[in-house]
């Protein structure tokens, strides 16, 4: 006659709850939660910084350096000599050693000077640099043809 309580065959009420279903339902999310658990930490080593009243926020120093399709260098829009761009270079790097330079390059432009000043910054000791691009849709603009083998 127990049985018949489970199947609810009778009038009677149902007195008895089935954990089983329940249980695997917990275990199940347990499991989800342990597996995304371990990607969610990033790995890093707790530090309690000392604070102080006097501290200011430090923005690190960004200096934008063009090569026109005729080779002139701009330092954020305006013309400037190479001579010129290696003494302001080296003296925001002496200000701040965290200085970017963020070089754009005409399509047009030599890819040799680019490259030149790619290692100007370089040399001065900047590490911090980025070329500036133009998201394309695809990459639709930026293969190039196939030269023809010659016979």
């Amino acid at each position: 006659m127990a049985g018949g309580k489970l199947r609810g065959g009778g009038d009677e009420p149902l007195t008895e709850i089935n954990i089983v279903p329940l249980v695997d339902i917990i275990l199940v999310v347990l499991i989800i939660f342990m597996v995304t658990a371990t990607y969610m930490v990033k790995p890093a080593i707790k530090i309690d910084l000392p604070d102080a009243a006097t501290g200011e926020n430090i923005e690190p120093t960004s200096l934008g350096i063009s090569v026109a399709a005729d080779g002139r260098l701009l330092l954020d829009g305006e013309e400037i000599t190479e001579e010129a761009l290696r003494a302001r270079v080296a003296a925001e790097f002496a200000k701040d050693k965290n200085v970017v330079c963020l070089i754009s390059g005409d399509k047009e432009a030599r890819h040799g000077d680019v490259t030149h000043v790619i290692d100007i910054v370089k040399f001065i000791g900047v590490t911090k640099f980025a070329i500036n691009i133009d998201p394309t849709d695809g990459g639709t603009e930026t293969t190039a043809p196939v030269p023809a083998a010659s016979p």
